[in-house]
């Protein structure tokens, strides 16, 4: 698992080598790091040996990664934003307002690539808006995307009259519903833009400057790096993200609804948590948060098919977050 973390953080990656694995074991940066694989094997293993008829069949499988190829993608923009030591309280409105923004064009015959851009460049209006408010205003950032989050929610109530529009659209239906060996192209747009993200985190400029500002924002701007540019960017990034997802929810289930999933925003956080990623801000990873999304839309889908009703999973998620947090509660 690459995971990385900016100059100033407590993180001991040189020393790895020369640990024993009963120290590892006992290394807080090795659960980190490796945690959510152990407990996605843990997962596939469990619910495979008590229904590998149901759960491991191929029909099943490609259920999970259908389910995980949306939630991927909020996960990933909402990683650059605590890995600012941030967090994006709005996804989940700003996928809404997105989606309204796509059916609004689309009853209005533009093309359905106008209409999705339009659906992106809402929700990274959104999240500059956001980004700008927490920087500049130096305001907290739970304050400012909780507000946006209702301001978000409630625009798309206004613009839609709270009523779905039918989005009937081959290349969207062909899109949710067709596979390439096996895989969705769902899962194939999800991983794309995670290998992205992982390569603009860690393989540029900007990412190096993102990491500096999580761990040490005053270390950070004596370097000359730009809080306010950085985080008006990760906040940008993670609306442009959530309005893209809008497109491919549409794609999903053929209409865009005005009605925010809350579900969305919690599993974000929970997947950010389990990947790795500090709260504190300075320390990410790109792929531990995208297997985290795996692991719960699988734990998600084990539960139902043994017979565990909805209400007992939320509790299961909470459980598995909350235990990942204390494991690696000493990681900063």
């Amino acid at each position: 698992m690459d995971t990385k973390s900016n100059p100033g953080s407590a993180s001991k990656p040189g020393a790895d080598s020369k640990l024993s694995f009963k120290q590892r074991l006992r290394d807080p940066y090795f659960w980190s790091d490796w945690l959510v694989v152990v407990a996605f094997l843990l997962v596939i293993v469990v619910f495979g040996a008590i229904n590998p008829s149901a759960f491991l069949s191929i029909y099943n499988l490609n259920n999970i990664l259908v389910a995980s190829a949306i939630p991927a993608i909020i996960v990933v923009g909402q990683t650059f934003t605590v890995a600012t030591a941030g967090i994006d309280l709005s996804v989940s409105s700003i996928l809404t307002l997105g989606a309204v923004i796509f059916g609004i064009c689309f009853t209005k015959e533009l093309p359905v690539w106008v209409c999705m851009l339009g659906g992106m460049l809402a929700g990274m209006i959104a999240g500059i808006i956001n980004g700008l408010i927490i920087s500049v205003r130096k305001i907290n950032d739970f304050i400012v995307t909780l507000g946006m989050l209702s301001i978000a929610a409630g625009t798309a109530l206004v613009l839609s009259n709270g009523r779905p529009v039918q989005i009937i659209n081959s290349g969207l239906a062909n899109v949710a519903i067709n596979e390439k060996f096996g895989v969705p192209y769902l899962m194939y747009i999800a991983f794309a833009i995670v290998v992205f993200s992982h390569f603009l985190l860690f393989h540029t400029r900007f990412g190096v400057h993102l990491l500096a500002v999580g761990g040490d924002p005053d270390s950070a701007r004596a370097m000359g790096v730009s809080i306010v540019r950085i985080k008006v960017a990760v906040y940008g990034i993670s609306g442009l993200l959530a309005g893209f997802a809008a497109t491919l929810a549409i794609a999903r289930i053929g209409a865009a609804e005005p009605a925010a999933n809350t579900a969305i925003l919690l599993n974000s956080v929970a997947a950010v948590v389990l990947g790795g990623v500090s709260l504190f801000g300075g320390r990410a990873t790109i792929f531990g948060p995208f297997v985290a999304t795996l692991l719960l839309q699988a734990l998600s889908n084990g539960l139902t098919i043994i017979g565990v009703a909805s209400y007992y999973q939320y509790i299961s998620v909470g459980i598995v977050v909350i235990l990942s947090a204390s494991l690696v509660r000493n990681v900063r």
